[in-house]
């Protein structure tokens, strides 16, 4: 297995799409992979769900599982496969199971401040 570690993230979470904060948690996790940058990822009841819609898009890793993927959209404004969830990770990252990660490389922003 690929070197992955998973920790609590201490500080606060928000996550906002064209302005509207579709995230205010305090239980976020975060997942560090290998070269990879560090992912967050929020349990899915801290989620705003109206925002989001489910794709059918899916991509596989051999280190966490299935990835199943939503649309993200707030008003006339969307951004497809922006969030993704494994929902039977592996077992060495259960920790990430019922949780969202948001790509913010697609307009998404994601703040960590103190709580």
């Amino acid at each position: 297995m690929s070197e992955i570690r998973i920790e609590p993230v201490l500080e606060a979470v928000e996550v906002h799409f064209e302005g509207t904060r579709i995230v205010n948690t305090t239980r976020a996790v975060r997942l560090l992979e290998a070269s990879y940058p560090p992912r967050i990822y929020i349990p899915r009841d801290d989620v705003d769900m109206a925002h989001l819609e489910r794709t059918s898009h899916q991509t596989h890793c051999p280190f966490k599982g299935t990835a199943s993927y939503y649309t993200v959209h707030v008003g006339d404004s969307e951004v497809a496969n922006a969030a993704w969830t494994y929902e039977e990770p592996i077992p060495e990252v259960a920790a990430i199971r019922e949780h969202l990660c948001f790509d913010d490389a697609k307009g998404i922003q994601i703040t960590v401040a103190p709580a």
